[in-house]
């Protein structure tokens, strides 16, 4: 707790504090004092500076509270402030579907643990840097279906992208089919851009809707489709379930580019190829600087002075000096 309230204290007179450079002199002279100085005084007996007297224990504690109380009026001249500092976004937002495959391909080993996990991961960083952009997410294997409708809610569109899974539709892949329920979630759309992500590892094999008819669609509708292909080249360890079990069974990597390439084209988009996690995540940081979102940042910022504090407790220090100086620890009985 107190770590957490020091974070948000500042100084705003900082250079004040080069004075509590003086409080080490303070004790180097007052050690130096104790070692050269030599009692004059003649007394008829010594017993009350007999070494386990009380005093003898106590008779620091007036310099310690005068260190102390000076160090405390200096932090106070320094006059510290608890600030507490808010930002609010606010921009011309890009509203974006992501469109991800989760056919039983994407559980293929040449990424890790698997493609589509590794796509979940990397996705989830993308929507935290697009602060002010409306995000919504269409899965699809044999057909497709809207996980999360466009929304600000990061947390909650997040919670969304991790538990979608495999198996949940079913398998095939619908390209068509999910590129054209994408587009239907973004055709009423007023944002200034509309793009959709779409990220597979194979080729159309199903759905009710042609890739072309859904690619003339977003032309139509003037979004714009970045697409991605997923898959290293040559084979991939893919998950079968049989009857003994779930075995692991190489299969080829199989990836339309030619349909990727002119669904992004025809668009204006862009197609990426990913062969490995590190690729997928440069291709995602290149989307995202390739739609840039204007953001206004307004910062509010309230200051509470602390001061007060440090001077009751540099008063009450430097009075308990006083106090102990003058009747318990009277030098002269």
């Amino acid at each position: 707790m107190l770590y957490d309230w020091l974070q948000h204290i500042v100084f705003a007179r900082p250079w004040v504090l080069w004075a509590l450079l003086l409080i080490p002199l303070m004790v180097f002279w007052y050690i130096r004092s104790l070692r050269q100085g030599k009692s004059t005084l003649l007394v008829s007996t010594t017993k009350h500076f007999q070494s386990g007297s009380w005093k003898q224990y106590l008779r620091h504690l007036p310099f310690i509270f005068r260190a102390l109380g000076m160090a405390a009026l200096i932090v106070a001249l320094a006059q510290p402030q608890e600030r507490n500092t808010e930002e609010q976004f606010n921009g011309e937002g890009v509203d974006i579907m992501l469109c991800m495959d989760v056919s039983g391909s994407m559980l293929a080993q040449d990424f890790q643990p698997n493609r589509l996990e590794a796509a979940k991961e990397v996705a989830a960083n993308f929507i935290d840097q697009r602060l002010t952009d409306r995000i919504g997410l269409v899965i699809f294997s044999g057909e497709s279906f809207t996980q999360c409708p466009l929304t600000t809610d990061k947390a909650i569109l997040k919670n969304q992208l991790f538990s979608m899974r495999s198996g949940f539709l079913e398998d095939g892949t619908a390209i068509g089919s999910g590129l054209a329920t994408s587009l239907d979630r973004l055709k009423d759309s007023k944002a200034a851009s509309r793009i959709v992500i779409l990220l597979t590892d194979g080729e159309n094999n199903g759905g009710l809707i042609d890739p072309s008819t859904a690619r003339e669609m977003a032309k139509t509708l003037g979004i714009k489709v970045y697409t991605i292909g997923v898959g290293s080249e040559g084979m991939a360890p893919v998950p079968q379930q049989t009857s003994r079990g779930v075995i692991m069974q190489i299969e080829k990597v199989n990836i339309d580019e030619k349909l990727l390439t002119r669904i992004a084209e025809e668009t204006g988009g862009k197609y990426f190829r990913a062969k490995d996690k590190e690729g997928l995540k440069t291709i995602y940081q290149e989307i995202d600087k390739l739609e840039k979102t204007k953001i206004e940042v307004t910062t509010y910022t309230r200051s509470n002075e602390k001061f007060f504090p440090f001077v009751v407790l540099a008063l009450g220090l430097l009075a308990l000096e006083m106090i102990l100086r003058y009747t318990l620890l009277r030098k002269f009985p």
